[in-house]
């Protein structure tokens, strides 16, 4: 086991439901699949590793509602990559949110290929206008929620008024077939959501490890949920669930 995911707990291990670990009030016991789907109702975070022929990376997932301050610190310290929100297609349509490469018009725009799909999922990136710099845990958090209330309510939310760009939260938009079209962790997060009868906003990061700088390695990732009773899917399980 490699990396400080693998050896004491941050600081981000204790507060609420949102923040829990070994204390979930989710029946661990359950099926992987269905356990995600309780721990997203329950405020809890999953871990969703796509595939190895894609991304090979394991993402630390929340519902947006459920994202505290405590919830921030654990995505920025336990897992460690980019926090991202992503936001079902339709949302995102709702609010003219575009793809980040169709509205840049910059040469580096240009030839993006990825390797492992045909194009990102990137918008743009926002601040709530409540937050100040934005980037500390409790902005963050703020910014998070406030986009998991959009979602619930887009027809509710001038998006304009609530948000400024650019911010220090990055929104990904699902692609609009959702796994059918794309299988990537935006599209594997929504559909989740979805699924638990949630709004498509789910919180995405990427696990890294310390010692090596690469993507966690999936047997590290599932000793991470597994000290912490979180759920964890391979991305063929949700697949397979949703055909």
């Amino acid at each position: 086991m490699t990396g400080h995911h693998a050896g004491p707990q941050s600081n981000a291990d204790s507060g609420t439901n949102a923040d829990a670990g070994a204390n979930s009030s989710v029946d661990p016991s359950a099926n992987s699949f269905e356990h995600a789907l309780e721990s997203l109702r329950a405020g809890e975070p999953i871990l969703v590793h796509d595939a190895a022929d894609r991304e090979g990376e394991t993402d630390l997932i929340y519902h947006a509602d459920s994202v505290t301050p405590k919830a921030v610190t654990r995505l920025r310290n336990d897992a460690g990559g980019l926090v991202c929100v992503a936001l079902g297609h339709d949302i995102a349509e709702a609010f003219d949110l575009p793809f980040y490469s169709d509205v840049i018009d910059h040469p580096a725009t240009a030839d993006h290929e990825l390797g492992y799909d045909d194009r990102s999922s990137f918008s743009l990136t926002v601040n709530h206008r409540d937050t100040y710099t934005g980037i500390t845990d409790d902005d963050r958090s703020t910014t998070i929620r406030a986009l998991g209330d959009a979602a619930a309510a887009p027809e509710k939310t001038e998006f304009a008024t609530e948000f400024r760009v650019p911010g220090h939260v990055h929104l990904l938009k699902a692609a609009p077939d959702l796994l059918a079209q794309r299988e990537g962790h935006t599209e594997l997060g929504v559909a989740l959501a979805e699924t638990a009868d949630l709004s498509p906003a789910v919180v995405v990061c990427e696990m890294l490890d310390d010692e090596t700088g690469e993507a966690l390695s999936p047997a590290d990732a599932r000793a991470y949920a597994d000290r912490h009773g979180f759920a964890y899917l391979e991305g063929r399980e949700v697949l397979e669930r949703m055909e």
